[in-house]
Formats: structure tokens, sequence, C-alpha cells
């Protein structure tokens, strides 16, 4: 039984393929295409789902999606009802992607796909919890999902025992902690659904001076958890910005922009809004333990992604364990659907957990073998050693401790944003230089970023204060108190002056409030990588290592073996190990380097001049076609002018296709014209319809009643979470798009 998990059209698209309850593969589509977070149809991770189970589509037996997209379409229906007049912008930006393909998505998957088969429909958050626990080393957990918003959830609890998941309550949009945190992003100045964990990674370095102004204003915060956002302070309703005019004056001025200086307010504003997160999920986690009365709890949606907060929650002690999903995401979603078919659909009997996850590492993606690799580096000439099987990790090893950087590719690409080892940059955390070099020289990212340590599994203690495995790099911990070292207190100090304080005995992991986002590293989940960091302990006494994503800034993790050693040439990388060889930058010809460099430019102009060639002949083709049969009809009624124009015409249309390089810039300015013609008259028609339906309907409804989501905080109830029912008959709503 072959099931295909699909997510798409929101953020972060993927597939996964379930082959008899067991995950064969899973990758996320911004690896294929070099796109940060691609929303699009996932036509190449399903192709590489389908290559690694060595199947073709016909193969399928069943194609889920993770949303019921008619739910999601009456939220957005009903948003704008609430937000009208204003909102016009992503009204005409959104409605024709809803209408064109994002509400029929049964025709989208044929019509990428070819699959006639049977296509499901999971729910946003259903496909959450599914990812989690079923992947989970528990018989039985607690399960709650948090996100910014699936449907109209965006929170869910309740429980999984053995192959069934039972939902108790939810919170309902725009009562969000995702969209809470994705607000604050926004307003520090970073990119909403890809810079929180910038902002998460920022908090440190300030104050939680705003904590008590943000829970008194911005939210009402229960007991269990639950939140009501004050929506005077936020404009996300709008689809337009996150926030508006009202929560600049509450936090004395406006956002920062994108790439501009980081103050001192951003740090506590970012600090403040962690804390806040930190409660809420707190609170959130001691009333399902409540609630469900369960030791375990199992986690997934972007939330779950703040590594920080989870930390909290596994210290907080209501759970005795706690499993992430690592893909906790809309990625995962691809999987959580796939998985939510195979027991919850077909009935399946689930695969007695044991202490070990079903995971599988989360090495999920593409890779290569020997042969590919040899044969790609004679092919482009590069100068390479090979690396014996019983050298490779003393090598590597003996490499780090002399303070250089590796860009490490072995194995299956990681499946989630974690970089675990696959697809992993190097380095020695002894030295605080480290950080500095990765952020500034190799990734070219914000120097405040803190570097992740991989750790052996049974040394991690001696380093950081935890006591569970880490295995996935989504729980935050701080150092011991035997490998920190004395500081002065650095509050008055700049960012750049903080970073050059030495904290511990590894510097470079080591975060400015003594934390570190951790890797445990077993022999069984990765035994070459695990080879590296026992041979790095050997020559230098320490079982740490650094690992960051193998990436730039701005960039997916490199997938194929060009954009590895591109990364290798492009940065300040000192080796390159691919699979069982190893490249030295000071042996790479400049030659080569010039060439590398701009490979990939020059390889998408040839194809993109060659594609705009093509596209001309198209346009000569139709235009020849309805311009000649207008000339005909011309010549049969005798119509003399209409005949010298339409003839004029159809030899023009005959120049695009005999001559289109001549005609390439006629074909430019003509295409340019017609676009801006229909961009305007859809964007007339949209706006119509916004100002005379839309609109009127709006402010009718607050006169008679109030705004569909006009919801305010309510001092007088204990709390926001709503009751969650299940349908009479669970297995035909995955048929169902609503």
């Amino acid at each position: 039984m072959n099931i295909l998990g699909i997510s798409c059209y929101f953020h972060d698209s993927a597939a996964c393929l379930v082959q008899d309850g067991k995950i064969i593969a899973a990758v996320q589509e911004e690896r294929f295409t070099r796109k940060k977070n691609d929303s699009g149809f996932p036509n190449n991770s399903i192709n590489y789902c389908l290559s690694a189970a060595e199947i073709s589509i016909n193969d399928i037996d069943y194609v889920v999606y993770y949303d019921k997209p008619l739910q999601t379409f009456e939220r957005i229906l009903l948003s704008y009802l609430t937000a009208a007049p204003k909102g016009i912008k992503s009204w005409v930006e959104v409605l024709p992607k809803w209408l064109k393909y994002k509400l029929f998505i049964q025709d989208e998957i044929l019509k990428e796909t070819n699959f006639t088969g049977k296509i499901l429909f999971t729910e946003h958050h259903e496909a959450h919890a599914a990812s989690t626990f079923y992947t989970s080393p528990f018989d039985e957990a607690a399960i709650l999902t948090i996100d910014g918003v699936g449907e109209w959830a965006t929170a869910c609890y309740g429980y999984g025992k053995g192959n069934e998941l039972s939902f108790q309550k939810e919170l309902h949009f725009p009562d969000s902690v995702g969209l809470l945190y994705s607000a604050f992003t926004y307003f520090t100045g970073f990119k909403v659904n890809s810079g929180e964990y910038k902002m998460m990674g920022l908090a440190p370095y300030g104050k939680p001076r705003y904590k008590d102004l943000i829970l008194s204003e911005i939210i009402d915060l229960k007991d269990d958890g639950s939140i009501r956002l004050n929506l005077l302070y936020f404009d996300f309703m709008s689809g337009t910005y996150m926030t508006n005019d009202k929560f600049a004056a509450l936090f004395n001025g406006p956002p920062r922009q994108i790439n501009s200086k980081i103050t001192q307010r951003e740090m506590d504003i970012a600090a403040s809004i962690q804390s806040v997160t930190e409660e809420i999920l707190v609170k959130m986690a001691g009333h399902v333990a409540k609630e469900t009365k369960m030791k375990n709890l199992c986690l997934a949606g972007g939330v779950a992604l703040n590594c920080v907060a989870n930390g909290k929650i596994l210290r907080s002690g209501v759970f005795e364990n706690i499993w992430i999903q690592p893909a906790a995401g809309d990625a995962g979603g691809a999987l959580g659907a796939a998985l939510s078919v195979w027991y919850r659909f077909l009935g399946n009997e689930r695969i007695n957990p044991s202490s070990n996850d079903l995971q599988n590492g989360s090495y999920l993606g593409p890779s290569y073998s020997n042969t590919e690799v040899k044969n790609f580096l004679e092919t482009n000439g590069y100068k390479y050693h090979l690396l014996p099987k019983e050298d490779k990790s003393t090598t590597i090893a003996n490499f780090l401790a002399t303070g250089k950087t590796v860009g490490y590719f072995s194995g299956r690409m990681e499946f989630g944003p974690r970089a675990l080892g696959a697809r992993s940059i190097l380095g020695d955390p002894r030295q605080l230089d480290t950080q500095h070099f990765i952020n500034n020289e190799v990734k070219f990212r914000e120097s405040f970023r803190p570097l992740a340590p991989s750790v052996l599994e049974e040394k991690a203690h001696e380093y950081f204060d935890i006591d569970k495995p880490s295995s996935y790099m989504l729980l935050v911990a701080d150092i011991s108190d035997k490998k920190r070292l004395a500081q002065k207190d650095d509050v008055d100090l700049s960012i750049k002056e903080r970073l050059f304080q030495v904290r511990s005995d590894i510097p470079a992991v080591t975060h400015v409030d003594y934390s570190c986002r951790i890797q445990t590293v077993s022999r069984e989940k990765n035994a070459d990588y695990y080879g590296i960091i026992e041979e790095f302990e050997n020559k230098t006494g320490c079982a740490v290592i650094v690992n960051t994503s193998f990436n730039i800034r701005g960039m997916p993790i490199v997938n194929s073996l060009e954009e590895a050693y591109d990364c290798f040439i492009r940065t300040g990388l000192h080796a390159l190990v691919l699979e069982d060889y190893i490249l030295y930058k000071e042996e790479q010809s400049q030659t080569k380097m010039n060439f590398v460099g701009n490979i990939s430019n020059k390889t998408n102009k040839k194809i993109s001049a060659a594609s705009e060639l093509t596209n001309i002949r198209k346009f000569g083709i139709g235009a020849v076609v309805i311009f000649g049969a207008l000339l005909l009809l011309a010549v049969y009624f005798n119509s003399s002018f209409p005949t010298y124009l339409f003839s004029i015409l159809t030899i023009l249309g005959a120049g695009f296709i005999l001559v289109p390089r001549k005609l390439r810039v006629l074909y430019k300015v003509w295409m340019r014209f017609s676009k801006f013609i229909g961009k305007n008259i859809n964007f007339l028609l949209l706006a119509i319809v916004y100002y005379f339906v839309v609109t009127p309907i709006a402010l009718i409804k607050s006169v008679f009643g109030g705004r569909p989501l006009s919801v305010k905080p309510d001092k007088g109830i204990n709390s926001y979470w709503k009751l969650r029912t299940e349908p009479a008959q669970p297995k035909e709503r995955f048929f169902k798009r609503f």
C-alpha cells in the first residue's frame, strides 16, 4: 500500500511517501527549487519520493492533502468581511489564487501528477497530530499542536492510543500563539514565516521589559494557556501588515526595517515576547497534562520549533517525556496526512513503539553514492582525496581540531529545518572565533546568531543541564555549571561586545544566556557522524562539535553535489566532504572557482533564452491561426481595410515563428502591455466586488450584530478553548474538502 502525502500552497511545500506504514521518503520542495520556504506544488518532491521507492504514480493507492481548502477559504472570506474596507491590496492578490487552484486541489493534483486514483483530505491540525504521535516512541501520549492557523484551528489538544487519535479542544482564529509570535517577528524587522527563529536567537540579548505590557494590553492569557488577542493592535486580518499604528505607539516607534540596525528596543521586545510565549506554552502543557492524565507529550505545529519553550516544558516536569516532530511546520503536514490515512482511514495496527522513534533520524531525503560523487568530481576536474573508511572520521576530526571548518555532505538529506549531520557545516566549539567566522565568512548572516552543538548522546549530561536525548535539535538547555566561566555583568555592552565574551569551555556554541540548542548524537541513528565526534573527543578531549546547516543566508540547505561544491567555493569553508571524498580549498584552482561561481547563472541564462524563443514561436503560431482566420473572413466578405490589416498581422505572426530573435523586442513590448492591461482589468473587477459587495455586507454586519471575527478579550470567562466535535462517520470526512 503506497500513500503519498502532500502539503503546499501556503508555505514550505513537501511530499512524503508511506509504504505499508513505513516512511520511505520525505522532502521539502525548497531543496529542489532553491526558493526558501517554497509554497508551490511539490512536483520535484513527489518525483523524488517515487524514485526512492522505485515506483511510478500509477503505483500510488491514495494521495492525501493536509488541509481542508473549503474551510480555509471560509475563514479567509470572513476575515475580509471583518476587515473591509481595508484589505483591498491583499484581496486582489489572494482571491485569484484561490479561484484558480487553491479551491480545486483535486484538479491540481490530477493536472500536475496524472494521478487518477482516490484523493483524500485531512484537517490541518489532524495532520500535525498524526505527524508527531505516529512517529513517536510512545504507545500512548498527550498531543498538543500549535501554529499560526490551519482552517479555523490555531491550537489543538487531545491524546493518542495505539492507532487512534482523539481530539478534545482547540483554539480558533484569530486567537493564535503563532500569529502573535509572527506579529512580533515582523515588528522587530524579520521576515514572517522564516525569521521567527532569528527573533528567538535575539531574545537573550534583551530584557523582558515589555512582558507585563504584552500581557495587559496585547493578549488575555488564561491559566489553562488559552489566549485571546486584542485585535485593536493587529492588522493581519486585512492581510496587509501584521501590526498597526496602535501597536507601534505601544512600543514607542514604528517597526524596524529589515536589515536596519538592531537596537536595544528590538532586543527587549524579542526577550519579552519569547518570555510570554514560554509562559503560554508551559501553561498549555500543564492544562493538557491535567486533562489527558498522560505522562508523555507529543508536540507539532510551527510553534513547536521554538526549542527554548520546548526546553521549558520539559523542565517544568508536567510530563515525563516529550517528543517533537522534527518537521513540525507545514512540511510535516505531508507526513502526518499520509500516516493519518494509514492508521485512521485504513485502520491499520500501529507498529509497536520502542525506545526509538520511527522518524529514522529524519534522514529521509536524497542521497548520492560514492560512484556518483566520483563521477561528478572527475567530470568537473576537481582535485579530491579518497577517505578510506577506517580513516574517514579521524581525518575529519583532526582537521576540525586545527580550527578549520568543513562542509559535510553524507547520507540521506534531513527532512525538516534542522541540519543533523547529513548536510551540515562543522567546526571546533572550543574556539570563540568559530562562531564569528561561520556567521560572517561562511553563512553571511547576522553576527548574533547562535551555533548549535552536536554532542555524543552518552556525554551530553557532562556539558549541558539535560538528562534526555535531543536527537533532532529541538530542545534548549543551559551549559552545565562546571563548564561555565565567570563573567562580569555585560548588560551595558553592545551586541558585538557581548559576542566576544568567552562564557564556557565551548564558547562557539554558548549563547549569551549560557543556553544551547542541543543535538545529541547516537551511533544507532548516524554512525558516521557519531564517529567524527568520537574521534574529535579522542583528539581534543571534547565530545562536542559545532553543527549548523549547510547553506548561506536566505538559501535552503544544499541538496545536490553541485550546490554543495558551489557553497564550498563561494564561502570561507576550508574543506568539503562528499561521502567518502574530501576536497581542500587551497587545492581548488582559481579557474575552477570562477567557473563554478558562475555556472548556475550561465546555465540559467541559456535555459531562459531557449525558453523565451520557444514562447515567441508559440505566440507567433497563435497569431497566425487567429489573424489568418480573420483574414479569410475579410476576403470572403470582400472587406478591403480588414483584409489589409489582417494580412499584415498574419505576416507579422509568421515572422515571430521564422525569426523570433529579431522580433524579440516587439514580443516583450506586447507582453508587457498586455500584462499591464490584464492586471489593471483584474484589479478593477476585484476592487468593484470588494467595495460594492464585500464592504457593504461588512458594514451592514457591523451595524446589526458586529463583524464576524471581531472578538474581544473577556475577563469574565476562564478559558478560550473550544470543544471539538468529531464527525459521526470519521472515515467519510477524508473524502471531503470541508
